[in-house]
């Protein structure tokens, strides 16, 4: 049995699906990953999965380069000729499920990470984009073999309302799983608190709302506001890297860029904020709360499937930044509230989040799609059911 899975980036399939991939290889599999280029190549390699490259801008928009990523990786999926292939993010599956066609794939999953700036943007851009873009799902999802998991229900409703996807096709599978052995609650450290936005430097993300929050809110409190993530520049919504300096030269923010160990960064923050405008499921405020740290978020899909406000954390309206002010101030102000927040939200990851809980519920998806043979494979060495308490390696 041959499984791909495949990413926009060497760096989405390292940090949030290798769990995956590991179980799945000792479900019997061979799984290969398919991505651009990057850094996180040498470590899939050093993972000791089999790699291949396809090449696909995240920022090209003109027709002849995007039906050449098509046609490139529908050569290796015939190449390969995977029995299931799993796609993330938004090129990925559009394209890859255009290629699976062409190429006569089997069986085909597809995860909807976020809705992206196609969708959350109202600009006159992005209606045209929508315009281009709902024809497109609809052809992909159009696969004989399929399923569609999404990471809320908000996302799988919209789908579904805009006739893009039939809802029995659908699943919702609650993001990408933590590992809780890794991401542990640690006491906060003495000195100055930190208020940590850990994510891409996006406005969707609501990064310009927490910088009016920031003015706000160190007028009354001594406060650092740390953010960690790199720009985006495939992303229209990207914040660059001048206006990041100059915000930090202004005394607003710290900009600490990208930080390959997460769980030492959470265990500096006292309060981890993400004011996104909307998300699939942000695996960022999972991995804060398995940390013990209390989450101030708003109130828009996603961050609500992770936040239940006032038990984990608070959550505001978006695009706001005195109510962002406001309940950040709260928590700073309230040291036993950040604790049982904290802890409320570690028992919230560990009934709900943990990485073997998601790949258990992916592993039910793939067994639908199987043939029967390959399929008792995955039972046998399912998670949930063999009685494996750690679930993967």
């Amino acid at each position: 049995m041959k499984i791909i899975l495949a990413a926009n980036t060497d760096w989405y399939l390292f940090n949030f699906r290798l769990s995956l991939a590991r179980w799945l290889r000792t479900a019997g599999a061979e799984v290969v990953l398919v991505s651009p280029n990057g850094k996180f190549v040498s470590d899939i390699l050093a993972d000791g999965f089999r790699w291949i490259e396809w090449n696909v801008g995240r920022k090209t928009t003109e027709p002849l380069h995007e039906f050449d990523a098509v046609r490139r990786l529908a050569a290796i999926y015939g190449r390969e000729k995977p029995d299931l292939v799993h796609h993330f993010t938004i090129k990925p599956v559009l394209y890859g499920s255009l290629a699976a066609r062409l190429a006569n794939v089997p069986a085909l999953v597809n995860s909807v990470t976020g809705l992206g700036f196609v969708f959350l943007n109202q600009s006159r851009k992005g209606a045209a984009l929508r315009r281009v873009v709902l024809p497109l799902y609809r052809l992909a999802f159009s696969h004989r073999n399929l399923a569609v998991i999404f990471e809320n229900p908000s996302d799988q409703q919209q789908f579904i309302d805009l006739k893009l996807i039939s809802e029995e096709k659908t699943s919702v599978i609650q993001g990408v799983g933590v590992d809780v052995n890794r991401f542990l609650p640690l006491p906060e450290p003495s000195g100055m608190p930190i208020v940590l936005f850990p994510a891409r430097m996006l406005l969707d993300k609501g990064l310009g709302t927490l910088i009016d929050a920031a003015r706000i809110l160190k007028e009354t409190h001594p406060v650092r506001v740390v953010l960690v993530g790199e720009p985006d520049p495939g992303n229209p919504a990207t914040v660059d890297v001048d206006t990041l300096r100059a915000w930090q030269e202004a005394g607003l923010a710290e900009w600490w860029g990208f930080q390959a160990e997460m769980e030492t960064v959470y265990a500096q923050a006292a309060v981890v904020t993400l004011p996104s405008l909307g998300e699939g499921l942000p695996t960022v405020l999972i991995e804060a709360a398995a940390c013990g740290r209390a989450i101030v978020a708003t109130d828009v899909p996603g961050c609500r499937e992770v936040v239940e406000d006032g038990v984990n954390g608070l959550l505001v309206p978006p695009n706001d930044p005195t109510a962002l002010a406001q309940a950040l101030a709260r928590l700073l102000d309230d040291t036993e509230l950040r604790k049982r927040m904290g802890a409320a939200g570690r028992r919230r990851v560990e009934a709900q989040f943990a990485d073997r809980l998601i790949i258990t519920q992916i592993a039910e998806v793939y067994l639908r799609l199987l043939p029967a043979g390959m399929a008792h494979e995955l039972i046998l060495k399912n998670p949930g059911k063999n009685g494996d308490k750690n679930g993967v390696s």
